[in-house]
């Protein structure tokens, strides 16, 4: 039995990738990740937008109606002014999900003490999860698969080991990851045979 077919919603919201002042990495960085995580066919749906609330929560609507089961942005997350992803990201929520931005603030808080500054949410819009991911390519990685050590055993769970579960919850297609990467957890009950 083939995995199922996902959309899946990146969302990158920087004003400086935006107007070209440099390269934009966090698309790129979630589709190197989530290709590598998920066993399943993706069809990526791309926005770079800039750090405006209304730009923000309207590709997040347009990405949901689009048919995705899962909207990831990076950046806009952090104490600045500009930094607008979270106000727009509750606004266009129908639930919140607290515990993905929890888990993602004790993960960097491993790496840098001024992880307590970040303010990404986790939501549900329809039958879609949106998640705000940090702005840098490795702490996106690291906040997805979590912490290991140097045999490879997992330390800290990565915020993406619940997304699959969620996911099914919610309606959305079942989610397969690559164990290596990122081992999916779902109650046996829950758990597709093969």
């Amino acid at each position: 039995m083939s995995a199922d077919a996902v959309r899946i919603g990146i969302v990158s919201v920087s004003d400086r990738a935006w107007t070209g002042v440099y390269e934009d990495k966090g698309l790129p960085a979630l589709k190197e990740w989530l290709t590598r995580a998920l066993q399943n066919p993706i069809t990526f749906e791309s926005r770079l937008i800039p750090d405006e609330q209304s730009a923000i929560s309207a590709a997040l609507v347009e990405l949901v109606d689009a048919g995705c089961s899962l909207v990831l942005t990076t950046g806009g997350t952090g104490p600045a002014v500009r930094d607008v992803t979270p106000e727009a990201t509750l606004a266009v929520a129908h639930k919140e999900m607290p515990g993905f931005g929890e888990q993602m603030r004790q993960i960097s808080l491993r790496f840098v003490p001024t992880a307590i500054l970040s303010r990404q949410v986790a939501v549900i819009r329809d039958q879609s999860l949106i998640l705000n991911l940090p702005g840098q390519p490795k702490s996106i990685a690291e906040t997805l698969e979590g912490l290991k050590d140097a045999e490879g055993k997992q330390i800290v769970p990565g915020i993406f080991a619940a997304v699959p579960y969620c996911i099914d919850l919610i309606g959305g297609p079942y989610l397969e990851t690559h164990d290596d990467v990122c081992k999916a957890f779902r109650p046996k009950s829950a758990v597709r045979a093969r």
